[in-house]
């Protein structure tokens, strides 16, 4: 999409001066990033442009699309969030700083990076939905240019986007972003699998589109009958869906039931339970199988009849009947509730859905009383992906708690308050434990007493939500203040000598205050209080108040372990030139040999292992056999020296995946041969049943630009899967 197409695409919903001010922006990051290039080799500015595309077609407001023009900037350029806010407001300022990576502060490792930038990006959202949606639309236009990356950063991005992403998108109810972030994140997770459903569905396309026309016309011309009006389409399947069913529940291809779909979209809700009706006359309804979601919404606003039937020749048929505006919901999910229209500001709309969004609440929440990242966001991954369960209060409301919920996680969703007073409950009548699981249909009544003594520490562990839980840790954060400083003060002395320190060593002001400033405490006291109330765990406070001193004491040893390992690595004659082309870095003469076992080429990231009486060993630096903690201190920097172009060649294994069929293997092995390489071995085997066939190959190449050319090669032929390189 070019920028006049996302323009022109704009002005049909909105107005001039809008219009003026998305084009403010465009050039304003378009000179910003002047200069810079992705990984394809395009210009960088056609990542924003995609993305305000992805926004429009939301039909968001101005300050959004305006934003995800904007949304690389700050992280990318030299341009500061204040800058932003001069040039255009203080909203889209706002947007784009709740999308900005976190980049000035040092952390410990890459995942504790990545786990503050999703905080961040949380609680921004949960002040803001907007912030959301320009990171979904980034995502999504990542996920479709991801062919580009290295092979690992596409299985990294891609089961991110299937834990985080792909489930925001869902419980944000935004189905036509969430399918697509799915099923690109399976072709790089599972390439095999995602390539063979395609063969699948391709096969059987022609005949269910024959079969669904079939049912199409009989339930026209019946609901003409009876005068209502209804646009019909075949549901898609999904790929990702499959495969859920296909991989997770061990099913075949044929044994999915939802294959053959129709939606049924009509004028009111009236119409919807008459269509019902008239399906359920036509054919016989599976037991089970109806879901009424229009009397109780999903958590994402999702409604929508659903019905399973015998239909014509015994097959099931799935069919979902919804209206227009439960439609436009489906699709767009809480987009819809924020799409610009003309005269209306979009906060005049966020009151009328916020309590249906309320676990965004428990976000803000859980940021407040977690100092730790990542636990923060294996937290919010439970509650993203938890099923849900429908109870009733005695009154009839209905409650909605994720699958496993017990009596005390219906109690605080309720009140806090009636949380902590609770000494017992009733489920359908009769008394149950407060570990009893909870079933949708059931309703709950909660007993509680004015002289309970509060929540105990069990309950943490009794309690299944996160909202629960920290509402738990609250009370004993706010009413044992004292006796949990002292408590917390206790576990961390004890945690130090359990690790061999002394805790007048480790104990200093100094480090006490750095590690409290660390997890944001305002002082020590909070610091071990929420030691002693379990709000963040003592192995986290001790491991952090060590970190200095176990890293002094292991380059200590390292020095002396590097010292004693060098001292048996064999040498050879100074004018005796290796062969290697590999160079260990302020050492001279020492015998160097390639591993076997993952095959470096000049080009890849390498470390040297000194081994026992047979020189160095060089290993790529993703290789397995080097990965182990114990022999961290072994390694050594090396580099490859000389012209990368040289005549030397090296062995490499790749295995190429692809759909069975005659000529495969002819076709691999011409390519492979025009492009002016070695082959020294080839093996095969083929899986009839997935019709996958897998072949096996060494060959010779000169360096990781040679070999990436022969990836490619082989990568262009029709029916491949996968080429990947791979080590022993």
């Amino acid at each position: 999409m070019t920028i006049d197409q996302v323009i022109e695409k704009a002005s049909k919903y909105l107005s001039e001066s809008d219009i003026a001010f998305l084009e403010k922006a465009y050039l304003y990051a378009e000179k910003a990033h002047t200069g810079q290039y992705r990984k394809s080799g395009e210009p960088y500015i056609l990542h924003p442009i995609q993305v305000a595309g992805i926004i429009i077609g939301l039909e968001l407001d101005p300050n959004t699309v305006a934003a995800a023009f904007l949304h690389d900037v700050v992280e990318d350029t030299d341009v500061k969030v204040e800058d932003i806010k001069n040039e255009f407001n203080e909203q889209v300022a706002m947007l784009v700083d709740g999308v900005t990576k976190l980049k000035k502060f040092k952390y410990k490792s890459k995942e504790e990076q990545q786990a503050e930038n999703h905080r961040k990006m949380l609680v921004a959202m949960a002040k803001d939905i907007r912030v959301i949606l320009i990171k979904l639309a980034d995502r999504l236009h990542n996920m479709r240019t991801l062919k580009y990356m290295p092979p690992e950063k596409q299985r990294v991005t891609s089961n991110e986007t299937l834990e985080i992403y792909a489930p925001l998108a869902h419980r944000l109810g935004i189905s036509t972003i969430k399918w697509e972030l799915e099923d690109t994140a399976l072709r790089y997770l599972d390439p095999q699998q995602y390539y063979r459903i395609v063969n699948l569905m391709k096969r059987k396309r022609a005949e269910r589109e024959d079969y669904l026309s079939g049912v199409m016309e009989l339930i026209e011309g019946d609901l003409s009958e009876i005068f209502i009006e209804a646009e019909m389409s075949g549901r898609p399947k999904h790929i990702y869906s499959i495969y859920k069913k296909m991989v997770l529940q061990n099913k075949q291809f044929n044994e999915i039931y939802d294959l053959l779909a129709v939606r049924i979209i009509v004028q009111n809700i009236k119409d919807c339970y008459a269509v019902l009706g008239v399906i359920h006359t036509l054919w016989k309804p599976m037991p089970g199988r109806f879901k009424d979601y229009i009397a109780m919404p999903k958590t994402n606003m999702y409604q929508s009849l659903h019905t399973t039937v015998v239909g014509p020749y015994g097959d099931p048929l799935e069919v979902q009947i919804r209206t227009e505006e439960m439609h436009r919901v489906a699709e767009f999910g809480v987009a819809a509730h924020w799409a610009y229209k003309e005269g209306k500001t979009v906060e005049s709309k966020q009151d009328s859905f916020e309590d249906k969004l309320s676990w965004f609440r428990d976000v803000i929440e859980s940021q407040n009383d977690t100092n730790d990242a990542q636990e923060f966001m294996e937290s919010l991954k439970m509650d993203l992906f938890a099923d849900m369960v429908f109870v009733f209060t005695p009154k009839g409301d209905v409650i909605e708690l994720p699958r496993g919920s017990v009596p005390l996680d219906f109690a605080y969703r309720i009140h806090s308050e009636i949380g902590n007073r609770c000494i017992g409950a009733k489920v359908n009548g009769k008394m149950v434990t407060l570990d009893h699981q909870l079933k949708t249909g059931d309703i709950v009544e909660v007993m509680t007493s004015k002289h309970s003594y509060g929540p105990s520490q069990d309950w943490l562990k009794l309690a299944q939500s996160s909202h629960a839980k920290n509402k738990i840790k609250q009370w004993f954060k706010k009413e044992r203040r004292e006796d949990n400083i002292i408590k917390g003060r206790e576990l961390v002395e004890k945690e130090i000598k359990a690790m061999d320190f002394e805790p007048k060593e480790v104990l200093t002001n100094e480090i006490i205050m750095e590690v409290a400033n660390k997890f944001s405490f305002a002082g020590e006291e909070d610091m071990f209080a929420a030691v002693g109330y379990g709000g963040i765990s003592v192995k986290q406070i001790v491991n952090r108040m060590t970190e200095k001193i176990r890293k002094q004491q292991d380059q200590e040893q390292e020095e002396q372990s590097l010292a004693e390992a060098l001292s048996e690595v064999p040498s050879f004659t100074p004018n005796k030139k290796t062969s290697s082309g590999v160079k260990v870095k302020g050492v001279d003469n020492l015998l160097i040999r390639l591993s076997r076992c993952c095959n470096p080429v000049p080009g890849d990231e390498i470390v040297g292992y000194i081994t026992k009486g047979r020189g160095v060993s060089i290993h790529r630096f993703d290789c397995t056999n080097v990965q182990n903690e114990e022999l961290q201190n072994r390694l050594l920097p090396v580099e490859w020296e000389g012209d990368f172009n040289q005549s030397k060649s090296y062995n490499v294994d790749i295995e190429i995946t692809g759909f069975d069929r005659n000529g495969m293997l002819n076709e691999v092995l011409q390519a492979v041969t025009e492009s002016r390489t070695s082959i020294n071995a080839v093996s095969g085997r083929s899986d009839n049943r997935n019709k996958v066939a897998t072949i096996h190959m060494t060959i010779s190449i000169r360096n990781v630009d040679h070999l990436q050319k022969v990836v490619d090669k082989i990568k262009h032929l029709k029916d491949i899967y996968s080429v990947r390189r791979i080590m022993h």
